[in-house]
């Protein structure tokens, strides 16, 4: 099934922008036949990951971008966050369930976003690390 690109965005990392991510993925996700569940997902995890791309990805400079782009098939949304950092291996980020980690304040943003996502998938680019959000639409998107 083709992929069709909706749009692109571009922040600098800072957490300042966060708002301005949630109000653009709400205005796209409203036009699509999502179930609003399913929105609040795809909403929560596109924050998350961004979340993750100014302050992992990027360490919060603010001269380092983060690119946000958004497909549409007839059967899912794809909704593509990259980084300008060095780059990490998912495996090696601490499982937050485990004891060491449960009274810890960060580390649970990969874990919302794989029970939230249908698919998540992790590609490193020459310019950073890309992290791949799939929502499938139940009904059609």
């Amino acid at each position: 099934m083709p992929l069709k690109k909706l749009v692109d965005l571009s922040i600098p990392s800072s957490q300042d922008y966060l708002p301005q991510v949630d109000s653009f993925v709400e205005k796209l996700l409203k036009a699509t036949k999502f179930p609003k569940d399913d929105l609040d997902d795809v909403a929560i995890s596109v924050s998350e990951a961004v979340n993750n791309a100014i302050l992992h990805g990027n360490q919060s400079d603010e001269s380092k971008k983060v690119f946000i782009k958004v497909y549409l098939s007839k059967k899912y949304i794809r909704i593509s966050v990259r980084d300008e950092g060095g780059g990490f291996k998912p495996e090696r980020v601490p499982d937050p369930t485990e004891d060491e980690n449960l009274l810890k304040a960060s580390g649970r943003g990969l874990l919302i976003m794989q029970h939230l996502m249908d698919r998540l998938a992790f590609k490193p680019t020459s310019k950073g690390t890309e992290i791949i959000l799939d929502k499938f639409c139940p009904e059609g998107c």
